[in-house]
């Protein structure tokens, strides 16, 4: 996940932002947006989060094992059955399984090269889902087609070898399972991994990762997780919708991403307050954590990117730059969503959050008019 800063000429040319449309309601008059919540924790944690507000969630991660998909074991097992319990008190909810992750996928590329690996892998999915009582697959192969996790196989062949996946597991499954998958929401990604016009008509939705957009691998602060693109930074949310709008997939299959967690960057200097300056990345906070890890008191200082449309923080002395989603850079993501007709909103992850009053519940305001 390596991104460059693009060059203010090339960059004007997305800062525009589309009208606003209609929010997509039901006949009841019911806001259909989804809500979609990541979850690696364990089977109790659940129980402290307010999963009525969700529609959504995928439990992270399941793995390849000679071909198949597979549990990480018995902790596993009973986090996943936790999660399907939960349906019988919200009827309306999905539980999603997810293959893959960061690191999660060494295999992925060689086992779906061929159709008799993909077939395998499918009857898997459809075994696994029905022990459980789920409700489908979310392909979380990080990624096809180009390098992500240092060491793991990747190549151009891919790209097909996905298509044929997806349509192997819609295949297998049927149409009662949901399809989903987690995409890169930077450029390159979309550009190089994926036949959207092949793949779309085949699944319910595709999760876009509109987060790590500056990550572990950036030698320049900016925002991981911006609304619009800047003169400095192209890659953004709306940069992501824009150009899957260009390539035909529909926006009632879209999905965007939030994160519940900073990216913090050290050695940056005190020019614009650190943002788009050289730096290294230091460490990962959780949303819940933010009111420690970044008190005034201690020396940070919070600061709004009108451009951007997203928050930041520096320390001076530490020289320490943060960058996050918050309270109002998440309620401007979801009205976002429901004002483009997109399908929803999705974020990494459940835990991250404070079990009351979190970021989760900012979501749930702006679905409900509030």
């Amino acid at each position: 996940m390596k991104h460059a800063f693009i060059p203010f000429i090339i960059c004007c040319l997305v800062w525009i932002t589309g009208k606003s449309q209609t929010t997509p309601i039901n006949k009841s008059g019911k806001n259909e947006l989804v809500v979609i919540a990541y979850y690696s924790g364990n089977e109790k944690a659940i129980d402290e989060y307010p999963v009525e507000q969700l529609t959504h969630i995928i439990y992270s991660f399941c793995y390849l094992k000679d071909g198949k998909l597979v549990t990480a074991g018995p902790a596993a097992d009973k986090t996943i059955h936790k999660l399907v319990s939960l349906k019988k008190k919200y009827p309306g909810l999905k539980i999603l399984l997810s293959l893959g992750g960061w690191g999660g996928c060494k295999d992925c590329s060689e086992t779906f090269s061929t159709q008799k690996g993909r077939e395998s892998f499918a009857v898997s999915v459809r075994e696994m889902s029905a022990s459980f009582g789920a409700d489908g697959i979310d392909l979380d192969w990080e990624y096809p087609a180009i390098e992500g996790y240092p060491g793991h196989r990747f190549g151009p062949e891919d790209k097909p070898n996905f298509t044929a996946l997806v349509k192997t597991l819609r295949t297998i499954l049927g149409e009662e399972q949901e399809i989903s998958f987690a995409a890169g929401g930077f450029t390159r990604f979309l550009q190089e991994a994926i036949e959207w016009r092949s793949v779309m008509p085949l699944l319910n939705r595709v999760n876009i990762m509109t987060y790590d957009l500056i990550n572990g691998y950036s030698r320049l602060t900016g925002h991981h997780t911006p609304l619009y693109s800047t003169p400095f930074q192209l890659e953004s949310t709306d940069h992501a919708i824009r150009y899957l709008d260009s390539v035909g997939v529909p926006r009632n299959k879209m999905v965007i991403g939030a994160a519940f967690y900073a990216r913090v960057f050290e050695n940056a200097d005190s020019v614009d307050n650190g943002l788009n300056r050289p730096a290294k990345f230091k460490s990962f906070v959780p949303y819940k954590d933010f009111l420690r890890s970044f008190r005034e008191a201690d020396g940070y200082r919070a600061f709004w990117d009108p451009t951007a449309q997203a928050p930041y923080s520096y320390h001076s002395g530490l020289r320490h730059f943060a960058t996050y989603d918050d309270p109002r850079s998440i309620r401007l993501k979801t009205q976002y969503a429901i004002d483009r007709h997109l399908q929803g909103i999705m974020f990494w992850e459940l835990t991250l959050d404070q079990p009351a009053n979190g970021l989760l519940n900012e979501i749930f305001k702006v679905k409900q008019g509030k």
